[in-house]
C-alpha cells in the first residue's frame, strides 16, 4: 500500500503545497523546470492524490490559517478584524485556529494547520519559546509553508517574518511618563504567565524605575477578573503600602484594578495614576476612560497579511522585523 503523501512529495521537490497541487491541477500556472521536478518526484514516490488534493489548486480564493491564543480578547478580536480587511483585497479566505483549547496540544494543532494545506500561516500567539518557534521553522522550510508572527515575537532569531511594536521602548515611555507626573510608587500588573511582549514591557519599566532610584513592585496575576481582583485587594492589605502609579499590561487588567480600586475608596485619578496597554474597547467604557499606549492593532494585523501575501507569492520580504509606531493616549485616568 502506497503511503506517499502531498507533503513527501513537497519536500522532496522543495516546493509548497500549493505548489504541489497547482502542478496536477492547473499546470499552466507553474514554471516549466518546477512542474517537471515535481512531476519526476510524484513518479518516484508513486503518490496518489485524494479528492481533497486534487480540489486544493481550483479554489477561487487562497487560504490562510490564523493561528489566536484567545478570541475573547478585545485585541485578538480586533486585529483578526485587520487581517480580514487586507485578506479581502485578494479574495483570500481566513481558518481561524485557537489555542485557547485544554484538549488540544498545539503541536498537534499545528499539525492540523499543515494538513489543512493552507498556503500561509499567522501565528499571534503570545508565547513563543524555543520549542515552538523550532516548530514554526520547521513548518516554513521544511513544509514550504510561509510564516508571520504578528504582535509576538521571538527576539532572539529573525528567520521568521515579524510584525510588532518595540514593547520594551513602549514599558520604559510609559514609565517615564508616570515618574514625571511625580508618581514614586509605580507598580507593574502583569501576568503570572510568561509571555515574551510581557517580558520587554517588564524589562522597560524595570530600567525606567531604576534609572529613576526607585523601587521596582511587579505584580504577577491572571487576566481572569475572579483572580486579579484578589490579588489587587491583597495589595492594601498592609497598611505601609501605597501605591500611587500603576501600569497593566492589558487593558482588562487595567480596569479590573480600577474598579477594585474605586470599590476601596480610591480615587482615580487622584490617589493613583492608571495606564493599559493597548487601547482597546474596554479604554474607552471604562470609567473615568483608561490612558493607555494606543498598540496599532488593525495596523498590525493588515501589515502581517500583506507581508505574508508577498511571501505566498515567492517574493522575498528584505525586512524581516517591522516595528510599527506607538502612541501614548491620555484619558481621564492619568488627568
Amino acid at each position: 500500500m502506497n503511503k506517499a503523501t502531498i507533503y513527501n512529495v513537497a519536500l522532496k521537490a522543495g516546493v509548497s503545497l500549493a505548489t504541489v497541487s497547482r502542478t496536477l491541477n492547473n499546470p499552466e500556472k507553474v514554471k516549466l523546470e518546477t512542474r517537471e521536478r515535481v512531476l519526476k518526484v510524484i513518479d518516484e514516490l508513486g503518490y496518489k492524490p485524494n479528492a481533497f488534493a486534487k480540489g486544493l489548486a481550483s479554489r477561487k480564493s487562497t487560504s490562510v490559517a490564523v493561528i489566536v491564543p484567545d478570541m475573547s480578547r478585545a485585541s485578538i478580536a480586533e486585529m483578526v478584524n485587520g487581517i480580514t480587511a487586507e485578506a479581502r483585497k485578494y479574495q483570500y479566505s481566513l481558518i481561524l485556529y485557537v489555542l485557547k483549547d485544554e484538549n488540544l496540544e498545539e503541536s498537534e494543532m499545528l499539525k492540523e494547520v499543515v494538513a489543512s494545506q493552507a498556503d500561509g500561516i499567522l501565528y499571534m500567539n503570545d508565547e513563543i519559546n524555543e520549542e515552538q518557534y523550532t516548530m514554526l521553522n520547521t513548518i516554513q522550510e521544511d513544509y514550504k509553508v510561509p510564516i508571520v508572527l504578528a504582535n509576538t515575537l521571538y527576539p532572539y532569531d529573525n528567520k521568521l517574518v515579524t510584525v510588532c511594536i518595540d514593547y520594551f521602548k513602549a514599558g520604559y515611555e510609559i514609565t517615564k511618563r508616570l515618574l514625571d507626573k511625580g508618581r514614586k510608587n509605580i507598580f507593574l500588573l502583569t501576568t503570572a504567565r510568561k509571555y515574551m511582549v510581557n517580558d520587554l514591557k517588564e524589562a522597560g519599566y524595570i530600567k525606567a524605575m531604576k534609572e529613576a532610584g526607585l523601587e521596582t513592585n511587579i505584580v504577577r496575576t491572571s487576566g481572569d477578573i475572579s483572580v486579579n481582583t484578589v490579588h489587587f485587594n491583597e495589595l492594601f492589605r498592609d497598611s505601609g503600602k501605597k501605591i500611587d502609579g500603576v501600569l497593566a499590561v492589558r487593558d482588562s487588567i487595567a480596569v479590573s484594578f480600577i474598579n477594585t480600586m474605586i470599590d476601596r475608596g480610591k480615587k482615580i485619578p487622584k490617589d493613583i495614576n492608571v495606564y493599559g496597554f493597548q487601547n482597546t474597547k474596554y479604554a474607552s467604557l471604562c470609567r473615568p476612560k483608561l490612558s493607555c499606549v494606543d498598540v496599532p492593532i488593525l495596523d498590525i494585523g493588515a501589515k502581517a497579511m500583506k507581508l505574508l501575501k508577498q511571501e505566498m507569492d515567492g517574493e522575498t520580504v528584505e525586512q524581516k522585523f517591522n516595528v510599527l509606531h506607538h502612541d501614548i493616549i491620555e484619558r481621564g485616568t492619568t488627568k
